[in-house]
């Protein structure tokens, strides 16, 4: 198990290495906007701590007992 901690909700939540980003994130109540859920519009773009840029629908949680995930906010959405 993996603990996925979602900012600035400071929400932490369990899940299986492997399991998408934006699936952990809609299962604890967390938005995420989508466009396509297939890379390609950036619309569910996270980021990931170290600062990597992520599109949460096509990228898994890693291995690892903390993975911190920043969601990025845009006006637009």
């Amino acid at each position: 198990m993996v603990q996925v901690h979602f900012l600035p909700e400071n929400c932490t939540v369990s899940c299986e290495a492997g399991d998408l980003i934006y699936d952990v994130a809609t299962a604890a109540g967390i938005f995420i906007p989508t466009g396509c859920l297939m890379g390609s519009c950036h619309a569910c773009e996270v980021e990931l701590a170290g600062g990597e840029r992520v599109c949460s629908c096509i990228t898994p949680v890693g291995s690892g007992p903390l993975i911190a995930v920043y969601l990025l906010t845009d006006p637009t959405w």
